[in-house]
């Protein structure tokens, strides 16, 4: 089993699956969970990307509302993550096991320099035989600068640590197919499997099956294992590693280096770049992106932010960091490489996004 053979291990925990319908954190379960963290973890790092804030903080304020403005929501959060720092910390401790907390925002992880940052904190907690409990951090996020659930946020941070296996405890079993049986093994995120999506959410989770996808193709894109499986029975590892009942979504085989991992794994693009089809031959020869090859580009980006790049027939081609912001590409596009330096008025790199900064999709 692919589990056992996993030195980095990822495992997300949606609020409904730590916190019950009353809003108590489920320290009965969670501490079946930590028993088969200590009984199959010899040996293994482990991540705890943990959702529940919120929920507990409404639990603790008695505030039963579903719907809440989010500065409201943000200051819930506030006080929810204490307690749920809080709770994790005591059953660690039971088991002997360290515990550090991580609450992190998208700019963390899309930014390249802090990514770094994050992934260097992660592996000192490692050396100091620590779990570290994992989450957004709510408590500043905004509408538009949001992960918008945990699922996406736990597979970035199992592309950025380069885990080999995240684990995604739910409320089912799988993800199911039409005829409600779990498909086992999936090796393609194609329209057949998008047509399963049901974007059904409960009562405290943000994420329906279609994060849980977004999540599957980071990883897979990144060279890591997911499985999704059944969070609401006891000792769910054990559950999962004895009666094999889970989807497993299985990498690419991917030859790609740490920073284009990171680049194809982006969870959004600040930019669109359009290129003519010579452009988009040279691109798919493993060329980089030149200025005379540009016809449009959309949206407002900075130079070093990761864009998409798509060919006449709307086909995405690839993605990439640019050399330039969009304002400088906008008067440079369909412009020869030797007139770019007089166009701008300073010497600057020749390419729009060069091949060593750029991922073919």
């Amino acid at each position: 089993m692919l589990v056992d053979n996993s030195k980095k291990i990822v495992i997300k925990l949606g609020s409904s699956t730590v916190v019950d319908k009353k809003g108590a954190f489920k320290k009965k379960w969670v501490t079946s969970l930590i028993k088969d963290i200590k009984r199959y973890g010899k040996g293994k790092n482990f991540v705890i990307v943990s959702s529940g804030a919120i929920a507990l903080g409404q639990k603790y304020l008695r505030i039963k509302k579903k719907k809440i403005k989010l500065e409201m929501s943000q200051a819930i959060a506030a006080i929810g993550q204490i307690h749920l720092a809080g709770e994790f910390q005591k059953l660690f401790d039971k088991f002997r096991i360290k515990s550090g907390q991580i609450l992190i925002s998208p700019d963390d992880t899309e930014q390249r320099r802090r990514a770094l940052n994050i992934r260097n904190t992660f592996d000192n907690l490692f050396k100091l035989k620590a779990i570290p409990v994992v989450n957004e951090n709510d408590t500043t996020a905004t509408a538009e600068i949001k992960y918008g659930d945990n699922d996406r946020l736990a597979a970035r941070v199992a592309q950025i640590i380069n885990a080999d296996t995240l684990i995604i405890f739910t409320d089912v079993d799988g993800l199911y197919d039409k005829s409600k049986k779990i498909v086992k093994s999936i090796t393609r995120v194609d329209e057949k499997i998008n047509s399963l999506i049901n974007n059904s959410k409960n009562f405290y989770g943000s994420g329906g099956i279609s994060t849980k996808i977004d999540a599957a193709k980071i990883c897979m894109n990144s060279g890591c294992h997911m499985f999704i499986a059944n969070g609401k029975k006891e000792n769910p590892i054990k559950r999962l590693l004895e009666h094999k009942i889970y989807s497993h979504f299985v990498p690419k085989i991917s030859s790609l280096d740490a920073r284009k991992k990171w680049i194809i794994s982006s969870l959004n693009s600040s930019g669109i770049i359009f290129v003519d089809e010579g452009a988009a031959r040279a691109l798919g020869n493993g060329k980089s992106l030149l200025a005379a090859g540009v016809t449009k580009i959309e949206g407002s980006f900075d130079k070093g932010q990761n864009v998409l790049i798509i060919d006449p027939n709307n086909n995405h081609l690839a993605r990439g960091l640019a050399s330039f912001n969009s304002e400088e590409i906008e008067k440079i596009k369909g412009k020869q490489s030797k007139e770019i330096e007089k166009i701008l008025g300073y010497f600057c790199k020749s390419e729009i996004i060069h091949k060593d900064n750029m991922v073919k999709l």
